[in-house]
């Protein structure tokens, strides 16, 4: 008569490998939603943002298009959008000039990018004579003054925004940008981007 062998008791052997292999499953995960989490954290609690920027202007994060602006427009291409909510004064005619003047300094990336003028009120017989004779391609823009103040709130000055190929808002200058800046902006859009 045989007698039976009881095979020993693995279960006890196996519970600090089992425990063991729950850490790491514990530990994989928290290494794939941990940086996610910290970088939701960061965003909402504003902590740990650094200081310094790579670009000069205001930047357009809440999702605003050209259309929020008063602006119907159909361009494929990256654009210099000077906005006067009243008469193209001093301010207005010198934010035109420079995006010109930005588009040419683009060189050989002139063809990505476009100007153009949305201005509420009609523009002076001189004003209006001398773009078009001195600026051919500027595209012009009726500006809805109702939907444009409140996408600015209440900012009455001329504008210039860089608006990209989808008509996204990206960039806000004031009338006292400098023009090297705003070159300097959107060379770096253009380098970045493979659309427009």
């Amino acid at each position: 008569m045989g007698a039976t062998m009881n095979p020993p008791n693995m279960s006890n052997a196996q519970a600090p490998q089992r425990r063991r292999g729950r850490w790491q499953l514990i530990l994989i995960v928290l290494m794939v939603i941990g940086p996610m989490i910290l970088a939701t954290g960061m965003y909402k609690l504003q902590f740990w943002v650094p200081d310094g920027r790579s670009y000069h202007g205001e930047l357009i994060g809440n999702g605003q298009g050209r259309a929020d602006l008063g602006v119907q427009a159909d361009e494929q291409r990256w654009q210099m959008l000077v906005t006067a909510p009243k008469e193209c004064s001093v301010d207005c005619q010198q934010l035109v000039y420079l995006a010109r003047q930005i588009q040419v300094g683009l060189n050989r990336d002139a063809a990505r990018a476009s100007h153009a003028l949305a201005v509420a009120q009609p523009l002076s017989a001189d004003y209006d004579a001398k773009l078009k004779r001195e600026y051919p391609q500027l595209q012009r823009y009726p500006l809805d003054l109702g939907t444009y103040n409140k996408a600015v709130e209440g900012k009455s000055a001329a504008q210039l925004w860089i608006i990209d190929p989808h008509g996204n808002l990206v960039l806000r200058y004031g009338p006292t940008v400098k023009g090297k800046d705003l070159l300097n902006d959107l060379r770096h859009l253009l380098k970045l981007s493979n659309i427009g």
